[in-house]
């Protein structure tokens, strides 16, 4: 291991061996922490190639178990976003999708931060789970089209292991280690398809679309060199994605989303993504005939069938369909009023993230309770005219103090000024190679 260090401390490229050898002795912990913290140090400043990012992830993917879907038929996909503020794509993009015949047996992730967890929103819908046995998983696959779960423990071990001692040694930032943790747990987990939402902006990991688009081409390098069909959507997180941000309130607006109303964002970005889906699995000759296809599904109401499905197949009553008000709701409201004219600006995204982290909606770190009814409903956006005295949000909370802590950050988040500012588009681009 020492020789290991060394030789990336100087900048040369390890073999598929070499990393085979610490990824399994650190799972196994016959290589200490010290010793990979400070290999994860040396891959901070040098960097890995490209083929080294590729076997870093192979052999994260053989430390554990991997989802064999190949039983299922039809094509299976998958789709992953490096995490934004409001981002509650998934739960209107699977249903999608599964509407149209392709299967979405998904493995999600929790909130951590300012960023919003797809299973943290599933499960503030009564009676939802999210914690499927094997059999249950699949039946659901075989029987509707989709599923929804948390990723098991025996799925990519390494990930885990590496991602807590990078969390302690200022290494998370590092873009071939997160393309690596990234990939690796899509790629165990089965599918053919695989559609990434790389999110840049203030809100969001990468903060300029040169760094999402680094990471892309990254993950994409990966997927593509491990015989998978994969492309990575660049996409604006300079405001949060709709208008709510919060479990409860996000599910309602995806409802919203699937009934063919809704924020006009949330429904063009999912557009993109099954568009993509649809092209990558061979449903359609190009993007534009792809977001075509996922519109008539929304607008006909087969994604919101499809999602009443989904829900009752993991443990709801699917009335929430048709009724958000058995959506959980919080105690209080306040608003946050406007103290001067103007167009809005510029929005502080992930303090907004952290604004709904404190009332409860997100946990600052793992282990933490989440509040299921609490979060922020905006009424303006960038690019909104706004007369003093209107309102710019409203605080959801069940405690007063924390809905006073959340208030001064937004006050703080929201920048107007007279001359209206030409924001960018929501979708910068798409990586396929």
């Amino acid at each position: 291991m020492y020789d290991i260090i060394l030789k990336k401390r100087n900048g040369g490229a390890l073999t598929r061996q070499e990393i085979q050898f610490w990824v399994n002795g650190f799972v196994q912990d016959t290589i200490p922490d010290y010793q990979v913290a400070a290999l994860l140090m040396a891959v901070f400043f040098q960097g890995l190639t490209p083929q080294e990012t590729v076997y870093l992830t192979e052999a994260m993917i053989d430390s554990g178990e991997k989802l064999d879907l190949t039983h299922l038929p039809g094509t299976k996909a998958d789709k992953h976003s490096t995490g934004g503020v409001g981002d509650k794509t998934t739960l209107v993009l699977a249903p999608l999708v599964a509407s149209a015949g392709i299967t979405m047996a998904k493995m999600s992730g929790r909130g951590l931060g300012h960023t919003g967890g797809t299973l943290d929103k599933l499960e503030s819908i009564p009676g939802f789970h999210t914690d499927l046995s094997p059999e249950q998983f699949i039946g659901n696959v075989k029987n509707i089209g989709i599923s929804v779960v948390g990723q098991t423990s025996n799925l990519v071990p390494a990930d885990k292991k590496i991602y807590a001692l990078r969390d302690v040694s200022a290494t998370v930032d590092s873009v071939p280690l997160i393309a690596a943790s990234v990939m690796s747990k899509k790629l165990a987990a089965g599918a053919d398809v695989i559609v990434l939402d790389v999110k840049c902006g203030s809100g969001a990991f990468m903060k300029t679309p040169a760094q999402a688009e680094h990471l892309a081409r990254m993950m994409v390098n990966i997927g593509r060199n491990m015989g998978k069909k994969v492309a990575a959507v660049i996409s604006n997180m300079e405001q949060p994605l709709g208008y709510a941000v919060g479990n409860a309130l996000e599910v309602k607006e995806a409802i919203h989303v699937l009934q063919g109303k809704g924020p006009k964002d949330i429904r063009e970005i999912c557009l993109y993504l099954a568009g993509e889906i649809f092209l990558l699995a061979g449903k359609v000759d190009n993007i534009h005939q792809g977001k075509t296809m996922a519109g008539e599904l929304l607008d006909q109401g087969l994604a919101l069938r499809k999602f009443r499905e989904f829900v009752q197949a993991q443990g709801s009553n699917g009335g929430v369909v048709d009724d958000d008000k058995l959506l959980p709701e919080a105690k209080y409201r306040f608003s946050l009023v406007s103290e001067q004219d103007g167009f809005i600006t510029k929005m502080e995204t992930e303090a907004i993230g952290r604004a709904a982290m404190i009332l409860g909606a997100g946990r600052e770190k793992m282990g933490d309770l989440v509040d299921p009814g609490v979060g922020i409903v905006f009424y303006k956006k960038m690019g909104d005219w706004v007369n003093k005295g209107d309102t710019l949000a409203m605080i959801h909370a069940n405690e007063e103090d924390k809905a006073d802590k959340a208030k001064n950050i937004l006050a703080q988040s929201i920048f107007l000024d007279k001359e209206q500012k030409q924001g960018d588009a929501l979708i910068y681009g798409v990586i396929t190679s």
